[in-house]
């Protein structure tokens, strides 16, 4: 019977493209490329506006896949083979993304905090629950933040920049998370999604929240889903 469970559950694992690892026993989802179609970049500027009344609509995970690396995901070139999809002073590369999911929010995702593993394109679950109620109140009560599907928090840790800039690195990571949170605000609309950024919240409370580590200072909340 143990066996016959073990078996199973890997069978359910493979399916989803899940997989456990046994030393930090965090559950990791592997996502599919991202997908984009051609638009006129002049098209998305002027449709790019900030929405904050959303649907309840699930969205799909395909979807959720291209918005993450989209705003700060690792891509090829020529030039510089493995880069981002944003600039980086020094290519130190500091921000870290967060998604708060909620409850039958993402098609084939459990509720939870998920942080994307930019390396691996993955996400790795580290808070299960819906957050979003917590996250809500860390936003000044802004009940938009609660109401979407999820929200993506561009965090940073400052150290890994200003070890090489100094107290001038601080200034080049806020410029950084200016393109991500421009990139999730174009691609959120190729995507026929909307976003808005949220910059007023306690700090503190934003870390609790999501269970963030010490170092990582969030620095935008960025709720998306299906427009009303």
């Amino acid at each position: 019977m143990v066996l016959l469970r073990s078996v199973c559950v890997l069978l359910v694992c493979i399916s989803l493209s899940v997989k456990i690892y046994a030393d930090n026993k965090k559950m990791r989802i592997r996502l599919k490329p991202a997908h984009l179609k051609e638009e006129n970049l002049k098209s998305l500027l002027e449709k790019r506006h900030s929405q904050r009344n959303f649907q309840q609509t699930s969205l799909n995970l395909d979807d959720l896949a291209t918005l993450v690396w989209a705003t700060c995901g690792k891509k090829f070139d020529a030039l510089t083979s493995a880069t981002r999809t944003i600039p980086s002073a020094g290519a130190t590369n500091p921000l870290e993304l967060f998604i708060v999911v909620g409850k039958n929010s993402v098609e084939g995702l459990e509720e939870g905090v998920y942080h994307y593993l930019i390396e691996e394109h993955s996400l790795e679950l580290v808070v299960e629950g819906d957050r979003r109620l917590r996250l809500s109140r860390a936003c000044l009560g802004q009940d938009f933040i609660e109401k979407a599907p999820v929200s993506l928090i561009i965090s940073a840790d400052f150290r890994r920049t200003t070890n090489r800039y100094g107290a001038r690195g601080r200034q080049y990571v806020y410029m950084e998370a200016g393109h991500a949170c421009q990139n999730t605000y174009l691609v959120a609309t190729s995507l026929g999604l909307g976003t808005v950024e949220v910059g007023a919240f306690v700090n503190e409370e934003v870390k609790s929240a999501l269970d963030l580590d010490e170092n990582y200072c969030p620095l935008s909340v960025m709720p998306v889903g299906y427009t009303k």
